[in-house]
């Protein structure tokens, strides 16, 4: 199923794992999780002389935390990818709808490391030949053209 945007963008309805994603990354960032992790401790704790703080007791609490956390590591990353890609379209937008910036930084990111790598060489020439021209007392707040690959 697609859905159509006014202005043409096509948007698909999230897949299951994301709204769960989503939902879990919600609450485990509530502090009712945190108080509730907290009180599964507590809990363990306090039944420690009950089970002789045996082996088994101590298999408890690390199996556990060892679930929680391998599952949790698909959570957080789930949302690092969407905050990623996310911030990488507003930061294209931006550049695409700002006259005179340079279209060919869109999408950075699929760019090879060493073509970064050159870009940002260049980057940082201008840095530096602006803060020379503040030093000089003039302004850098000029747009020099830039020359890309």
């Amino acid at each position: 199923m697609r859905i159509v945007s006014s202005d043409g963008l096509i948007l698909r309805p999230t897949s299951l794992f994301d709204r769960f994603a989503k939902q879990a990354e919600y609450a485990a960032g509530h502090a009712k999780a945190f108080a509730l992790a907290v009180c599964a401790i507590v809990v363990w704790a306090a039944t420690g002389p009950f089970f002789g703080y045996s082996d088994t007791w101590q298999l408890v609490i690390n199996t556990a935390t060892t679930i929680v956390t391998f599952l949790m590591v698909f959570l957080i990353q789930n949302s690092q990818n969407r905050g990623s890609a996310a911030i990488q379209l507003k930061l294209d937008e931006l550049i695409r709808s700002r006259e005179g910036a340079h279209n060919a930084l869109l999408n950075l990111e699929e760019l090879t490391l060493d073509d970064i790598q050159e870009l940002k060489a260049h980057y940082e020439k201008l840095a530096s030949c602006a803060r020379n021209k503040v030093k000089q007392g003039t302004a850098d707040t000029d747009t020099p053209d830039v020359q890309l690959g």
